[in-house]
């Protein structure tokens, strides 16, 4: 059962496992609203799910400084709702977090049993959901990624495209690194996960890592566009939440889960961008 297929990393989960021969049933927001217990729990009761994945999110950073109640219902309470109705019924749940629970402080990649510290209400929501999981039902896989991309919904390499079409140059956060990582190829990960690895926390990003303003650089290189990259710093755009300026991903596991490089990630999309477009 996966919560939030309608979105950008829930319809790649999706496919990857209907393309492995799970049966799966699929649930956009507006099949199941993960915030409400009865239908939580009328939900799972109707499926009987072995495992429910959990890609549903707040994911609108900024909005969540102004709502952070709003974030808390759907990354923590609605991710707890989950969880505690698939323990109930015997199902494992694997539940999607972020980067940005750690305060980017670190200046070396954050390993899975770094203490989180977030500074955004965005953040905290995330960090709140992880507990909320892992208290409601001992069978979990919590697995926190970085900077998402995919086909399935908007994201910074459309919006840098998109600007690129409209402006001759653009302005980009050289402050922040972090690891951006292809929705395609963690939904493979995710299904390694539950078809045979232990429970627990880990980290799930692209190899590698860069600023913003290097991806937007690496952006335009592989898609021969023409426009100058204008670096700037995270106080210079003035945006309403607060976030890690350094939040690349690590894994201190026997067993890490190992992506491709970022640069990877980033022509596979193009390729599959251009597929789907034709």
């Amino acid at each position: 059962m996966v919560t939030g297929a309608g979105g950008m990393l829930g319809t790649d989960v999706v496919s990857e496992l209907v393309r492995r021969r799970h049966e799966v049933y699929a649930l956009a927001r507006a099949n199941l609203d993960i915030t409400d217990p009865a239908d939580v729990d009328a939900a799972v009761l109707e499926i009987a799910p072995d495992v429910v994945v959990n890609c549903a999110a707040w994911t609108d950073v900024d909005g969540a400084e102004k709502n952070e109640a709003a974030a808390m219902a759907v990354n923590d309470t609605g991710a707890g709702l989950l969880a505690r109705a698939a323990r109930d019924r015997g199902a494992s749940i694997l539940h999607i977090s972020s980067d940005y629970v750690f305060d980017g402080e670190k200046r070396a990649p954050y390993v899975e049993s770094d203490m989180p510290h977030a500074l955004s209400a965005y953040g905290r929501s995330k960090q709140a959901g992880e507990t909320s999981v892992s208290v409601a039902n001992p069978r979990h896989w919590i697995v926190r990624t970085s900077w998402l991309f995919g086909t399935g919904g908007d994201n910074f390499v459309e919006t840098m495209l998109r600007l690129a079409r409209e402006q001759p140059e653009v302005l980009v956060v050289s402050d922040q690194v972090g690891c951006p990582t292809y929705t395609q190829h963690l939904a493979g990960a995710l299904a390694d996960l539950i078809e045979g690895r232990d429970y627990g926390i880990y980290h799930a990003a692209a190899q590698g890592s860069c600023s913003w303003f290097e991806f937007a650089q690496e952006i335009f290189d592989q898609t021969g566009t023409e426009c100058r990259v204008m670096a700037a710093t995270t106080e210079m755009l003035g945006r309403p939440a607060p976030r890690p300026r350094y939040s690349v991903l690590g894994s201190e596991r026997p067993d890490p889960i190992v992506l491709p490089h970022w640069r990877e990630g980033l022509r596979d999309y193009l390729r599959e961008r251009a597929r789907v477009a034709a």
